[in-house]
């Protein structure tokens, strides 16, 4: 029996990739031969030309924040612009909250 596909994502590139899911394995792109950031199954890429997305998409990886599915259907909430993760880091450094957490949240109090 087949593994599901999984995303993979190169920042460097814009460039994402569905490979099934190995943990022995260090995924390469084969653009640039960077490491591949494992993103989750439940992921839609934004489009290569899309900058904004990509940056917006870069805070999240670099935060932990990954696209896996849950019990219930999807990832949950994910910001989608610059202007959202902004207001959420503002209210994390704040709060004292984990960056993490405030990123995924739906609301801002």
């Amino acid at each position: 029996m087949a593994h599901a596909k999984t995303s993979y994502v190169c920042l460097p590139c814009r460039a994402s990739y569905k490979q099934p899911y190995d943990t022995g394995r260090q995924r390469t792109c084969p653009r640039c031969a960077q490491p591949l950031i494992h993103v989750g199954s439940a992921f839609a890429a934004p489009r290569r030309r899309d900058t904004a997305a990509w940056r917006t998409l870069s805070v999240l990886l670099h935060a932990g924040v990954r696209f896996h599915k849950s019990c219930c259907g999807g990832p949950g909430y994910r910001p989608r612009t610059l202007s959202e993760v902004r207001e959420r880091v503002t209210y994390a450094r704040r709060s004292g909250e984990p960056f993490a957490r405030a990123l995924v949240r739906y609301e801002v109090p």
